[in-house]
């Protein structure tokens, strides 16, 4: 059974009465069938008008949604060939990411992603998609030799951050992090970062330092979860939605500000309501990006890459 997010309930709420006539209908000698259309046609509007006019909150729901599909599920669809690469050769191997080669298209590439859990034992052993040290070592290792095999990399975030355990920071976490924004910053093979879900602080830049940024229409991308930024500013959680308004957390908002490159459209009711139509969206928009980097010199994409981090969140009085 699907979760139901508050903002849906008014479609709950129809959907039912509709089952219910139908019902009603069946057993009796009634005919309902004009009130039934009538309702049909009613909720299918309602529908649009909800999903057309979304607030930041509402995205933030639907970007959390436990069915929302992950790295894994969009690998299984779009690529060809993939297999999975582990460990960091230093520590371990962390599930929180995941990582290996495919096909696109054709193509040979690099896969690396955040990856969560459908249910709480997956949860559990991908410690909710936030990542170990290890886990960002694994994906620069694997970065690393998509440069030497002159692969293009293609990175799919979602992650509410690195994790903040004791462990974690004993094993560098800051350092790990660090390191992959300046190794990624000089990597000279394209690289195309996409957020499909939550885009939690550094834990996602970690995967973010790409030539082409794209986020699917309902994700989040943000220095601090919505709770997180209540709590500093007003000392108060339960304000996470007022907060979730003033950040400009949203694709809509960031693509405004010229921080990612294109918003990929999702199906009506997010895009875990369709993931085979999903991904055809992600397909268009990958194939378009990795077209247009593959036409740039080694150095062409150092250079694009600089010159669009550098340029985010320059002060002007026009």
């Amino acid at each position: 059974m699907v979760k139901t997010l508050p903002f849906e309930e008014p479609l709950v709420q129809l959907k039912t009465k509709i089952t219910e006539l139908k019902e009603y209908t069946s057993d009796a000698e009634v005919d309902l069938t004009k009130e039934i259309t009538q309702l049909e046609e009613r909720f299918t509007n309602l529908e649009k008008d909800i999903y057309h006019n979304l607030k930041p909150w509402d995205r933030v729901q639907i970007a959390r949604h436990p069915e929302r599909p992950t790295t894994l599920d969009y690998v299984k669809v779009l690529f060809d060939d993939f297999i999975e690469l582990h460990g960091d050769r230093n520590f371990g191997d962390d599930e929180a990411i995941v990582g290996g080669v495919a096909s696109f298209e054709g193509t040979p590439i690099t896969i690396i992603g955040h990856q969560r859990g459908k249910d709480t034992k997956e949860n559990i052993r991908r410690n909710f998609g936030m990542p170990h040290p290890e886990g960002y070592r694994k994906a620069l290792r694997l970065m690393k030799q998509a440069e030497k095999f002159k692969r293009p990399i293609i990175c799919f975030i979602d992650t509410k951050g690195a994790y903040p355990g004791k462990a974690a920071e004993e094993r560098g976490q800051s350092e790990a992090i660090a390191r992959n924004l300046l190794e990624m910053a000089g990597l000279k093979v394209p690289i195309i970062s996409v957020v499909i879900g939550e885009g939690g602080s550094g834990g996602a830049l970690a995967l973010g330092v790409a030539n082409h940024v794209h986020m699917l229409e309902n994700s989040t991308y943000s220095v601090i979860s919505p709770e997180g930024a209540a709590s500093i500013l007003w000392k108060d959680a339960t304000l996470a939605q007022k907060a979730a308004e003033a950040m400009r957390i949203t694709a809509p908002n960031l693509k405004e500000e010229e921080i990612i490159e294109e918003i990929v459209p999702e199906v009506l009711g997010g895009a875990h309501k369709d993931i085979d139509t999903q991904a055809s969206y992600l397909k268009e928009v990958l194939s378009k990006s990795l077209s247009e980097l593959k036409t740039l010199d080694e150095e062409q994409l150092i250079d694009q890459r600089y010159n669009k981090f550098r340029k985010i969140g320059v002060f002007s009085e026009e």
